[in-house]
């Protein structure tokens, strides 16, 4: 053992012999460091900072969504590598063990080990930062096409993100490098050299574990359709989702098993070859599998909820743009239509002076204005005692969930729908309300001061949200008379001392201008406002607090780039998810085929045809393997509710189109696991059939 250069022939030689294993190892980790460098580089890019002269929200969405996705994408890595590496251990058992029985100690073999991992990550780590270098370019191009953002000229070399990838992933080996020798430290050279061919006792139904994991998707499933608003599904979704996945891995570890055994006390059902056969099969299988099979379902169903909420949010932007912008630019006032203690100067606001004022201004600009739309409305806080009845003491014990009551007038509501409802001054349509009225007690918080009460009667459920909002909280919206708003709010003010709402007042206006032109009139008013330049544009408007300008353009480019990003990030991590689900699936067929090419000898020998058995093993491996889908399938289902109710909390509230995309994604992932089935099984086939 002299010669140094044995080693790294060994070593070599190794990774030669077990390239069928180690191949598609290190395809994965070039991906995974090809991935993370790019994410890296997109950060640091200094061409990203312009993306938009004076739009700094293009560059801060790329920054935060990368930063992320490269932390995502390298614990994933973490969890991925070390799975990937015991099973490669596994495989190489009996290798090992023959180097220890032919003379070489375990020192020696650590060494030939270290030399295997500098081959893996010169390969692996610096063959994905060169893939990551040449396809750095390209998703660049994507990025800023989903985010509607011009693309930055030149090439950029991340020297830093070269840098931070490959110590990451050099930490990484090191750390599957100790794992091996520790390995090999505390093995027996007959434990290395007998491998896998240690007998397997039958799995024992352990009841906790299954009481467990029916309690765990129980209770994931119940929050996930339980959820009624996007601020719950914020604060609750990682508690669902941690429940599903110990549900999942007890699923497949105890409540599989304790389902074979029933099947197998069924005697007119089990002492069928097909079925005896099969169920005996699938019986140990699970056991020896049951921790890789839950990893390929939580796999699928992460790849699956990613893409369809985040493509859900994309498709969705474009009527969440006409919805927010009904106009080319959109002008919010907000006012108090009441005197408050300390305004000695008060008057009323008045809104056609200050539409008068705003459309003055945009045509001494050269512009024109097409068409003008406007609307005003009122929300507050209320706590619900009752579906119906509200109170303004809103965290109040008797109130089960804090809401949003916002008011419009009929007349706006007429406006937009063309829809007359002649209410009475005690009658409203109403939202998300059940019965046939509406009651606000109005109450001082804390104090529990009572200053009386609103009843309403409801003469129209409406079965859409009126008004535009994001779903926060549980949102009530009441459609009241026009000569009512103004009651309302002296009620809330009353009741909320110093914390009362404003009134708020929009104006849609379309005007002839190019996009760069409204941006410019926005600018040129916040000019005006900001320099006390701007009694030219508001004198006689009366008194409000708060004026802000905004071009759809602008709006829309801001939409965009954050849905863009979520897509992309979405896409990203999918492609890291789909890559790692390929490769478990690929040395789940190889250990399969090793484990039933002996099995498939035996049965021949003891009557069964070879038909026969085919059959039988064919039949265990496409229910175990298509096992881990189906359920991440129902997965899918029961977090369907949450992921629309988060989506509401970006104005998207289309059932439809998030039912669709998740129905096209199941659909496109089910294809896509078929043919990497049928890809992977032909190393399976190979192998049983040799």
């Amino acid at each position: 053992m002299r010669n140094s250069s044995l080693y790294p022939k060994l070593a070599f030689q190794s990774v030669r012999n077990n390239r069928k294993f180690y191949f598609p190892y290190i395809l994965a980790l070039l991906g995974d460091v090809a991935a993370i460098y790019i994410m890296s580089a997109l950060c640091r890019d200094p061409g990203m900072k312009d993306i938009v002269p004076g739009r700094p929200n293009g560059y801060m969405y790329v920054t935060v969504f990368m930063n992320i996705g490269q932390v995502i994408a390298f614990l994933f890595s973490a969890i991925f590598v070390l799975y990937i590496n015991g099973f490669l251990m596994r495989q190489r058992k009996k290798e090992l063990g023959l180097y220890n029985i032919l003379g070489m100690g375990k020192g020696h073999i650590a060494v030939v080990l270290v030399i295997e991992t500098v081959y893996i990550g010169v390969l692996g780590i610096g063959g994905g930062i060169v893939t990551g270098l040449i396809f750095h370019k390209l998703v660049s191009l994507i990025l800023h096409q989903m985010l509607g953002m011009p693309v930055p000229l030149g090439f950029y070399i991340s020297w830093d993100g070269m840098a931070w990838t490959a110590v990451m992933f050099l930490f990484l080996l090191g750390v599957t490098l100790l794992v091996n020798l520790n390995k090999v430290r505390v093995s027996k050279p007959i434990e290395l050299l007998r491998g896998g061919n240690v007998g397997e006792r039958e799995p024992r139904t352990k009841w906790i574990m299954t009481l467990l994991g029916i309690a765990s998707l129980g209770a994931g499933y119940y929050i996930a359709v339980t959820t009624r608003t996007g601020i719950d599904a914020i604060v609750t979704y990682f508690l669902a989702v941690g429940l599903v996945i110990i549900g999942t891995y007890c699923l497949f570890t105890a409540v599989s098993i304790f389902i074979l055994k029933a099947l197998r006390k069924n005697k007119k059902f089990y002492y069928q070859t097909s079925h005896f056969i099969g169920v005996s099969g699938m019986l140990y299988r699970m056991k020896q599998n049951a921790v890789g099979l839950a990893n390929i379902c939580i796999l699928c169903t992460m790849v699956m909820v990613m893409l369809s909420g985040t493509l859900s949010l994309y498709l969705g932007t474009d009527q969440v743009i006409r919805e927010q912008y009904p106009g080319d630019i959109t002008v919010e006032v907000r006012y108090y239509p009441q005197p408050v203690e300390g305004e000695e100067d008060w008057a009323p606001f008045d809104p056609d002076a200050m539409l008068e004022g705003i459309t003055g201004f945009i045509e001494k600009q050269g512009a024109a204005v097409r068409n003008v739309q406007t609307s005003y409305d009122l929300s507050f806080g209320a706590g619900m005692i009752s579906d119906g009845v509200y109170t303004t003491d809103r965290f109040n014990a008797s109130a089960q969930e804090v809401v949003l009551i916002t008011c419009i007038t009929e007349s706006n509501y007429t406006a937009a729908t063309g829809e007359t409802l002649d209410l009475a001054p005690d009658e409203i349509a109403a939202y998300n309300v059940k019965g046939g009225e509406l009651s606000i007690r109005w109450m001082v918080p804390k104090e529990g001061t009572e200053l009386g009460e609103s009843t309403f009667r409801i003469v129209k459920t409406l079965k859409d949200n009126p008004h535009f909002n994001p779903d926060i909280t549980r949102l009530v919206t009441i459609v009241v008379p026009d000569n009512v708003i103004n009651d309302l709010w002296a009620r809330q003010a009353e009741a909320y001392v110093d914390n009362w709402s404003d009134m708020r007042w929009y104006a849609y206006l379309d005007v002839d201008a190019t996009e760069e032109e409204l941006e410019e009139l926005a600018k040129i008013q916040q000019g005006y406002y900001e320099t006390n330049l701007y009694e030219e544009v508001y004198a006689g408007t009366g008194s409000w607090m708060y004026c802000r300008w905004e071009s759809r353009s602008e709006g829309a480019a801001n939409a965009y780039g954050l849905a863009g990003g979520f897509l992309f990030l979405g896409m990203f991590l999918g492609f890291v998810f789909l890559l790692a689900t390929v490769l478990i699936i690929y040395y789940k067929q190889i250990s399969e085929g090793y484990e039933d090419k002996d099995r498939f000898e035996i049965m021949q020998k003891v009557g069964l045809s070879r038909g026969e058995v085919k059959r039988s093993i064919h039949s265990q491996i496409l229910t175990v393997f298509f096992l881990p889908i189906v359920v991440a399938s129902i997965h899918i289902v029961f977090d369907f509710n949450m992921v629309e109710k988060l989506l509401t909390m970006f104005y998207i509230h289309n059932t439809t189109l998030t039912a669709l995309c998740t129905l096209g994604t199941v659909l496109v992932f089910f294809v896509a696991y078929g043919v990497v089935y049928v890809l992977t099984a032909r190393t399976y086939y190979k192998i049983v059939e040799r």
